[in-house]
């Protein structure tokens, strides 16, 4: 049971041995050569040293815990790390950075930081292969959320026709195609356009083509699906959300389940998200699904999790002229 006035929530030290804990199992081993000898890595326990230091006798370098994973080299207390992860870890729908803020006693630009880099601890692993397989089931579709900041230019010059609301239909929103395995995990991916060859490529790469794939009547997915095992569909326009065929019930429901959650999230907590950050906060919810409570997953669990992901994935500031688009 979550208690938040455990000590890994009110004391840095206590909150450091907690990652350790996680981080080390085993004892200390070095992130800078990968030195795990114990008769090699000493302590430092100076007067002048922080808690927590430790020196390789390898490389001769300092590190402690924190060297390698998104917590590095800041400056806010690390019990406040760990609550705020398992804030977000137990949140079903999130946390957002202003509530961190009030219940973290940091300010707003502060929580915004934390949890931007809890996200990307939350980040899935990209080599883990393709869900589903052979008998198993894969449910894809895909939904709009939001407005594009950039308008999409409509082929042939033509321009969106908007609604007496001032709505212009799914084409300027922004696209979330998902995947979700029957009893497993969910991922969601946000695209620029939706056309076949877009679509093809997230299953191709996501799904393993032994799997039975259950999609909508969209023709997004007529031509992948014969790549697959077996390709079935549901007519939403002819009110049908799901039928008996061969043993087996076709729906796309869970992968609805899926978007509801991810929705309400959204428009409930975070109400607005930079369409350049997207990916971080689908990342977030992705985690969250794929260790929910219906596959054996606790709070206290997902949290633990939560911080093992953090190393590795260290952010750093671009400098100057290093950006993407420079």
């Amino acid at each position: 049971m979550f208690d938040i006035t455990h000590e890994i929530y009110t004391d840095a030290n206590k909150a450091r041995e907690h990652l350790e804990s996680i981080h080390w199992p085993h004892g200390p081993n070095c992130p800078h050569c990968g030195n795990v000898d114990p008769a090699r890595i000493k302590k430092m326990e100076g007067k002048s040293t922080r808690p927590g230091v430790y020196k390789c006798n390898e490389c001769r370098k300092p590190f402690s815990v924190t060297v390698g994973t998104v917590f590095e080299r800041s400056h806010i207390a690390l019990n406040k790390w760990v609550l705020a992860s398992h804030l977000m870890a137990a949140s079903k729908k999130g946390m957002s950075a202003h509530q961190l803020h009030r219940m973290l006693g940091v300010t707003y630009k502060t929580a915004w930081f934390m949890a931007h880099r809890i996200r990307e601890a939350m980040k899935g692993d990209t080599t883990s292969g393709p869900m589903g397989g052979e008998g198993k089931t894969i449910e894809a579709d895909e939904t709009y959320i939001g407005k594009r900041e950039t308008p999409r230019k409509l082929a042939r010059g033509r321009i969106p026709t908007y609604t007496k609301s001032g709505k212009s239909g799914g084409a300027q929103k922004r696209i979330v195609v998902g995947l979700v395995e029957r009893g497993g995990k969910a991922r969601m991916f946000h695209l620029n356009d939706a056309t076949k060859d877009t679509v093809r490529e997230v299953l191709v790469r996501n799904a393993d083509r032994q799997s039975t794939l259950y999609t909508d009547e969209s023709r997004l997915y007529t031509v992948t699906g014969e790549e697959y095992d077996a390709h079935r569909t549901v007519k939403h326009s002819a009110k049908e959300y799901a039928r008996r065929e061969d043993g087996a019930v076709v729906h796309t429901n869970t992968i609805e389940g899926v978007f509801s959650i991810f929705k309400r999230g959204m428009v409930g907590v975070y109400q607005h998200c930079g369409e350049a950050h997207l990916h971080r906060y689908l990342a977030e919810f992705d985690f969250r699904y794929n260790r929910r409570t219906a596959l054996k997953w606790s709070d206290a669990e997902r949290a633990e999790d939560l911080l093992r992901n953090a190393r590795d994935k260290r952010l750093t500031y671009r400098r100057i002229g290093e950006a993407a688009h420079a």
